[in-house]
Order: C-alpha cells, then sequence, then structure tokens
C-alpha cells in the first residue's frame, strides 16, 4: 500500500509533491465521489482550523476523461498536498482498512517532514552563528589595523547591541537568562544573529573604505549601522527586545553532530558484509 500511495504521487512544475483526489478517493477505498467530497470537505474545514490556508493544500482542478462513446469531458478534481491528504486521511471512515493504514502512514511521514524542516532551521541558526563569529573577528582585525589595539572591541560590540535592541548587553542577557560566561548571540534567534551580522558588514566595508581610526568613529558608525538594522526590522513589527531567547546553541550543535554521527554509523554497502552471512 505504501508503495501503490506513493506511485500516485506527481509534483507541480516548482517540484511540490501532490495527489488527485480522484486517485486518493480509490487509494481509500471510496466507491462513490459524492461520498469522498464530504471526507474532502471536513479535511479542508481541519485544515482551516488547524491554522493553514486552504488554498495552500487544496487546488481546485479540471481532469479529462474518457468515455465509453470514445469522447471525452472535463471533470472535477482537487490537487492534495501530503498534508491535505493526511487530513483526508484523519477524517475518512475508519471502518475502512485503507483509512486506518492511511492514517498511520501520511501522520509518519508529515512527522518525518516537521523533523526535516526543523533540521533545517536549525543549521540554518548554526550557520548564521557561525558566520557572526566570523564577521565579528574581522571586525576587531579591521579595530586592531586601524586603530593600533582591539581591546575596543567588546566596547563596540557593546555599544551595537544597545542600538540594536534599545538596551544594554547586560539587560538583554538578564532577559534572556543568559549565563554571565556566555555570549548574547548563544541565545539569539536566527533573525536576530543575521541582523547582527549584516550592521557588522556594513561597519567593516565603512571602516575599511573610510579609513577610520580611532575607537569613537567606528562605534559611531557600528551605532548607526544597528540603528538602521533595527528600524527596518520594526518597520516589519519586529521588535528585537521583545523577541524570545532560543535555544542554547550548544545543544543545537551537539544534537546536530550526534545525528549526523548516527546516520553514519551505519551506511549502506554496494558489497553485502560476509560476515553477516
Amino acid at each position: 500500500m505504501t508503495a501503490t500511495f506513493e506511485g500516485h504521487a506527481q509534483q507541480t512544475d516548482t517540484g511540490v509533491e501532490f495527489w488527485l483526489a480522484r486517485d486518493l478517493q480509490y487509494l481509500l477505498g471510496y466507491a462513490k465521489w459524492d461520498n469522498f467530497l464530504n471526507v474532502l470537505s471536513k479535511a479542508k474545514t481541519a485544515c482551516e482550523i488547524s491554522g493553514h490556508n486552504v488554498p495552500d493544500h487544496f487546488s481546485d482542478v479540471g481532469k479529462m476523461v474518457e468515455l465509453g462513446s470514445g469522447s471525452r469531458r472535463e471533470i472535477d478534481d482537487v490537487m492534495l498536498t501530503r498534508f491535505a491528504c493526511y487530513l483526508v486521511a484523519q477524517n475518512g471512515d475508519p471502518s475502512k482498512p485503507e483509512i486506518a493504514f492511511a492514517q498511520s502512514y501520511f501522520a509518519m511521514q508529515t512527522r518525518r517532514a516537521e523533523l526535516i524542516e526543523q533540521r533545517m532551521l536549525e543549521i540554518e541558526r548554526l550557520s548564521a552563528r557561525r558566520k557572526l563569529t566570523s564577521t565579528e573577528k574581522e571586525l576587531s582585525s579591521v579595530i586592531y589595523e586601524q586603530t593600533g589595539g582591539n581591546q575596543d572591541f567588546a566596547l563596540i560590540r557593546s555599544k551595537g547591541d544597545h542600538a540594536l535592541f534599545g538596551r544594554s548587553t547586560l539587560a538583554m542577557k538578564a532577559q534572556w537568562k543568559v549565563p554571565d560566561n556566555r555570549p548574547l548571540a548563544d541565545f539569539a534567534p536566527t533573525i536576530i544573529l543575521k541582523a547582527k551580522d549584516f550592521a557588522t558588514e556594513i561597519t567593516i566595508f565603512n571602516a575599511r573604505s573610510h579609513a577610520m581610526c580611532t575607537e569613537r568613529a567606528i562605534s559611531a558608525e557600528h551605532v548607526t549601522n544597528n540603528k538602521a538594522v533595527r528600524d527596518t526590522l520594526l518597520g516589519r513589527g519586529i521588535r528585537p527586545e521583545d523577541l524570545p531567547p532560543a535555544e542554547d546553541i550548544k545543544k543545537v550543535e551537539r544534537r546536530v553532530a550526534s545525528d549526523e554521527r548516527k546516520s553514519l554509523g551505519t551506511p549502506d554497502r554496494l558489497v553485502p558484509d560476509a560476515s553477516k552471512g
């Protein structure tokens, strides 16, 4: 049945996976389209209640079919995403063995997709944190090269934080419950990491372009850039200081690394393992 469900999957021109409701009707054991329409209606309601946009998962289309006379006519059909198929299964007749199977199958597949999405978001955040670390090291080097010392780096970064959050680094660490010995950025959500990185990149560019050689000049530049980034975020309804902290980046890093080790622990072999007979 798994092979049958996957065999009916199709893809849009943009690579989005979908099933046609007329195909799913028979896969789920419904002989009459009208009866299946009732299930589709319930699934759409469930989609709306769960906060998703119904047209994103249920798209009405036409389908040409052959008639007994040899002529063709168009009938109504619906394109369904994998999530839509899951909702259809959840709202089907549980006495049908096909429905019982589909409920389990699409639930597992949907959960797998959710885990993949979560992992992609974690990797994106790890990448953003590493990028910010690299950019801040570059700023530290610029400060050293152009002012004769990098002891001002922490002060300049702190002033940038104040401009971005509208409050001090210490205040944000207290709000996010960040340990004293850990950087604020280790608990920042991805959008803040990218915001800080962008502002820092501009500071580096302008500090070099204008040959800024004092802490005061570079600080003023960094404050201006962080304020500009803050204004952009505020203009889109995002207040940096109101965002909740993200999970400790070290925990995320350990989890991702552990999962990668597990996935590589028993890789598939081109040649069977002789020790296993």
